[in-house]
């Protein structure tokens, strides 16, 4: 039984001469499939083709990819601003002509945040820059296919939970229509008995209450819905072992349960029926819920 849940998470890390980085995904579930990347400026050449790799994986969840780059320690270089420099002297000059104080020194406007920067951005060539463009997306295809197996390790157990609240729904199915299967004689007794007491005496033709009870026999008659609620059990097992992303049509599946449960209940002239409705009504609602976190 293979089911996909769209929940999931996982990383991957990569490097490539003196650059390593780390891509860190995650997904929740979504209507459809959307791939969100968070990179730093400059690596908007891998968006395209890191796309197509996670379309080529999942058909639905709302996917959040993040690459943070992680220079290595001994060749991690600093450079100055010039902006954030340059703006830093005149600050400095405007404050020392305003009150008078010492101008700044060297170091102390050095050490003002933004003028001393990493330099990581060191010029590459075409070739240098396409290799390492490379190996970022071999290392977000693993961390796509992590994300895919804890997604399918996640979707063993909603399988496992689904598979559990089907069963509930059949024998649900069945209890009710052991129950509908008494309605006819109940309603014979009931009416024969309201008769009685509003006649006070009177008394009413057998085959008069024979076409009463009919009547309300068709009216209450769920065998219609039993039928249904059985067909789209034998359906729901038939997607959950398909193999297929199924999560939309489990929704759809869901609501038609619920259509036949209402309906049910509305006809229900029997507490213990309606009961059983009730019942039925409230595992269809937890199958839905799990149905909206799969795939």
């Amino acid at each position: 039984m293979t089911v996909v849940s769209m929940t999931g998470f996982a990383e991957a890390h990569g490097a490539h001469e003196a650059t390593r980085w780390r891509w860190e995904v995650k997904s929740v579930n979504g209507r459809g499939m959307e791939l969100r990347l968070r990179m730093p400026p400059g690596f908007d050449g891998i968006e395209i083709a890191a796309r197509t790799l996670a379309s080529e994986r999942f058909k639905r969840g709302n996917i959040q990819a993040t690459l943070t780059m992680e220079p290595r320690e001994e060749t991690r270089g600093l450079k100055v601003d010039p902006i954030a420099l340059n703006a830093a002297v005149r600050l400095a000059k405007q404050i020392a002509d305003e009150t008078g104080l010492a101008p700044a020194r060297v170091d102390g406007i050095l050490s003002l945040k933004g003028v001393i920067v990493q330099d990581e951005a060191a010029v590459m060539t075409p070739e240098e820059r396409g290799a390492r463009d490379a190996e970022m997306l071999k290392s977000v295809a693993m961390a796509f296919d992590s994300l895919r197996r804890a997604r399918r390790t996640e979707g063993a157990k909603l399988a496992a939970v689904l598979k559990s609240q089907i069963d509930e729904i059949e024998k649900l199915t069945q209890e009710a229509a052991r129950l509908s299967a008494a309605q006819p004689a109940a309603l014979r007794d009931k009416l024969a008995a309201q008769v009685k007491e509003l006649m006070s005496g009177s008394q009413l033709s057998e085959e008069r209450i024979t076409q009463e009870v009919a009547l309300l026999a068709t009216r209450a008659d769920i065998r219609e819905e039993l039928d249904r609620l059985d067909a789209h059990v034998h359906e729901a097992r038939a997607l959950l072992s398909s193999g297929e992303a199924v999560g939309r049509k489990l929704d759809f599946l869901a609501q038609e349960f619920n259509r036949e449960a209402n309906t049910l209940c509305s006809k229900s002239s029997d507490i213990q029926l309606t009961r059983t409705g009730l019942a039925l009504k409230h595992v269809i609602d937890q199958f839905r819920e799990q149905a909206q976190n799969v795939e």
